[in-house]
């Protein structure tokens, strides 16, 4: 069995830069184990895989050690493989994913992700953070992940995490945020309990941090980057119970997974 195979540099226009994720393109599903195993052995924080349906697609993403319920940047990935690669006229795709139904307007190279919102609940978390990061932050929320609030953009970036400790914290992963001098706001992201130490850009943390920085900013319309190692930029806007994420790609490679 030949499966084609594209990886992805994610929320940038740049290679080696973004959030790199695999894409595969199946003509049915295979069978789960198979499906973990792709993703161990592509090692990187998703990949994505697609069937056509009646409606679009299902997709469904991969870490190397679970399967997740929402991935902005495979999404974005996957939808720059079908515009670019697969159907240049595409102008709107439409996933089925555990979260819903995901749509993604294509246009000229941008990507405009509509997600679901996750809007964060205050949780009285700040020493177990703190412990888990060794800075005390501002305030702690939860909803779909735990994020923490830090003094300043300088905090964000020092942040040298235990993550042994971070996984045992309640969520899925920690996110960590302030605001920026040169943007709305920034954030990094750590996933260990999923085989993530950090994610480079993750849209489904973006979903949880633009409701609370909407109501701090009091603006509906954001840009936020994602300051880790190869960092990405996002742009948002928060529509109430959906968020939108736009963002750029660029292919790095595209092969075959031979089975």
């Amino acid at each position: 069995m030949e499966i084609p195979l594209y990886q992805v540099d994610a929320f940038t226009g740049q290679l080696f830069s973004g959030n790199p994720a695999a894409v595969c393109p199946l003509t049915e599903w295979l069978p789960d184990d198979l499906l973990s195993e792709i993703a161990a052995e592509n090692n990187l924080s998703e990949t994505a895989f697609f069937v056509p349906t009646q409606q679009g697609y299902h997709l469904r993403w991969f870490t190397p050690t679970t399967e997740v319920d929402l991935c902005g940047h495979a999404t974005l990935a996957t939808a720059h493989v079908i515009s670019t690669e697969l159907d240049q006229t595409t102008k709107e795709i439409s996933f089925e994913s555990k979260s819903g139904v995901l749509k993604v307007a294509c246009h000229n190279g941008r990507y405009t992700l509509d997600f679901p919102s996750r809007r964060p609940s205050p949780l009285d978390g700040i020493s177990m953070v703190e412990e888990a990061i060794g800075v005390r932050p501002q305030a702690t929320y939860i909803s779909s992940k735990l994020m923490a609030v830090l003094d300043d953009e300088e905090s964000v970036l020092a942040v040298e995490p235990n993550f042994d400790k971070v996984a045992e914290l309640p969520g899925d992963g920690l996110i960590i945020t302030s605001t920026s001098r040169d943007y709305d706001y920034v954030a990094r992201y750590f996933g260990p309990h999923c085989g993530i130490l950090e994610d480079p850009v993750t849209g489904s943390a973006h979903v949880v941090c633009a409701p609370y920085w909407k109501d701090v900013l009091g603006k509906s319309t954001m840009i936020a980057k994602q300051v880790s190692k190869r960092g990405g930029v996002l742009e948002i806007e928060d529509c109430g119970d959906r968020i939108l994420l736009t963002g750029t790609a660029i292919l790095y490679l595209k092969g075959v997974i031979y089975l």
